[in-house]
């Protein structure tokens, strides 16, 4: 491996969440490919499809030139969803063969590309929209998004597993990095306050979120002795939260809360931080 140390974390979860993915996908009938997901508005078909893209166009391939449908309502809520929805709808009328074929020589490039990958973790590439991120960002972000969109795979599909995986590691960091935000700014956390997310199951973690006098918002693992709220929940139920596959009142019988219940629902109702 060549891969810079640094990022060799985000190589593996990667590796290890995209082959679960084509494990799941390569003996699908034809009608298994329509099954809807959690992923709103999207099938089995429609995230691999969605997953090839991304991965492609980190190989550096050029985008197709395709015209979405007019009747797509889903993808009208911003550029972002227009950008992301072509690499989909592209493909939507591809057999099984061809979405296998397909993903498993993407596969083998993108797995290449990595063994050989010498570029420093601070390099610039492209990234959606024609923006720039850096190289560590890039691979944190593929690794994140493959494996939400398995266990997107595996909850339509009646597989479940690797809720502790690499990827579900990689996921926790990146989510949490979104939580005083949520807490601080979009819910509208009071100064000066704390509030506790305790989260058990296969991935386990207490953070506290502090909003300090300016109404900044920071986080750490250290336990607050008087909350202003505490959110316990089970590790699938935060990433379904998180990742907006489900709103709050779906899901409430895993949540128990404790504390301010209005400042409570204000926090999971902006729970979700994905675009």
């Amino acid at each position: 491996m060549t891969v810079h140390p640094s990022l060799q974390n985000y190589a593996d979860a990667w590796t290890h969440s995209i082959e679960a993915i084509s494990e799941l996908v390569s003996p699908l009938v034809e009608g298994e490919w329509n099954r809807r997901t959690p992923c709103p508005a999207w099938s089995v078909r429609d995230i691999v499809s969605h997953i090839i893209g991304m991965e492609c166009e980190m190989l550096g391939d050029p985008r197709p030139i395709h015209t979405l449908p007019r009747d797509l309502f889903h993808v009208q809520r911003s550029e972002f969803a227009r950008y992301m929805e072509t690499q989909v709808d592209v493909r939507r009328h591809h057999t099984s063969p061809e979405m296998v074929a397909e993903l498993e020589y993407t596969v083998i490039r993108r797995s290449r590309q990595l063994r050989n990958e010498s570029r420093a973790p601070e390099t610039m590439v492209p990234a959606p929209l024609g923006a720039q991120q850096t190289l560590e960002n890039a691979l944190r972000f593929r690794a994140f998004d493959v494996w939400v969109h398995e266990q997107d795979l595996r909850a339509a599909l009646g597989q479940p597993g690797n809720l502790d995986s690499p990827g579900a590691i990689v996921t926790r960091d990146l989510l949490l990095d979104a939580l005083p935000k949520v807490v601080a700014k979009n819910a509208g956390a009071p100064p000066n306050s704390a509030v506790v997310v305790d989260v058990h199951g296969p991935v386990e973690f207490l953070r506290t979120v502090r909003v300090d006098q300016d109404g900044r918002g920071t986080i750490d693992g250290s336990p607050s002795l008087g909350p202003l709220v505490t959110l316990a929940l089970d590790w699938e139920t935060y990433v379904r939260l998180a990742c907006g596959r489900v709103r709050a009142d779906q899901v409430a019988e895993h949540i128990k809360v404790e504390g301010d219940q209005e400042l409570a629902a204000a926090i999971l109702r902006e729970f979700a931080v994905t675009p």
